[in-house]
């Protein structure tokens, strides 16, 4: 049985673990300290759950979007990177960071996560720039209604930002280029919708 969302009440938030009650029983699941910080006991809530089956062990990962799970998988694509890595990255960047940094070469936006390092950083950076976001479970990525938090960070980044670069992809420029020009652009107008940001990411691949 593979687990793909809980939704219950916080019983226990731990120092690197939640425990929610759902219809009784409790599920027990490691998460970031970000997440775990907007967890209360006795308070409703929703968690993305990825789950991870060894010969000695079942584990649960929680994340309060679809897209922090699909990047914590993307992640350990990389030679080198574990569970533990994965979460420590997914803990120190929203989804919308790393597809920034990972745009932009940022190496030095992925070492706020705790235990990596630069050159960690780097092949992260190489392995994984240039390839086009993670999809959702079940394909396009969405925000939903019951998840922790609705606001810019649970909120897809792969919405505008996916939709510019497809956009610009189709008009002949690479995924690297593209990615790049929308993570430039979107920094200087983070508000901006699909259109204004395309606009603004062809003045960057023009100049």
């Amino acid at each position: 049985m593979i687990i793909g969302r809980l939704r219950g009440e916080i019983a226990t938030v731990g120092t690197d673990s939640v425990m929610i009650d759902v219809n009784g029983v409790g599920y027990v699941a490691l998460a970031g300290g970000r997440l775990l910080g907007k967890l209360q006991p006795g308070k409703e809530a929703e968690l993305h759950i990825e789950t991870r089956v060894t010969e000695n062990s079942i584990t649960l990962f929680a994340f309060e979007s679809d897209e922090a799970r699909a990047w914590f998988v993307r992640l350990q694509d990389v030679p080198g990177v574990a569970g533990k890595s994965a979460m420590a990255i997914m803990d120190a960047l929203s989804p919308a960071e790393l597809m920034d940094a990972l745009a932009l070469g940022d190496a030095a936006a992925i070492t706020r996560a705790k235990g990596v390092g630069k050159k960690f950083a780097e092949r992260i950076i190489g392995e994984l720039s240039g390839k086009p976001p993670p999809m959702g479970r079940f394909g396009a990525l969405r925000a939903h209604a019951g998840d922790v938090a609705i606001n810019p960070d649970t909120a897809p980044a792969s919405g505008a930002r996916t939709e510019a670069i497809s956009a610009l992809v189709n008009l002949g420029y690479t995924q690297s280029d593209a990615a790049r020009a929308v993570a430039t652009a979107i920094r200087n107008i983070p508000d901006a919708d699909t259109n204004a940001l395309i606009r603004a990411s062809l003045k960057e691949l023009a100049s």
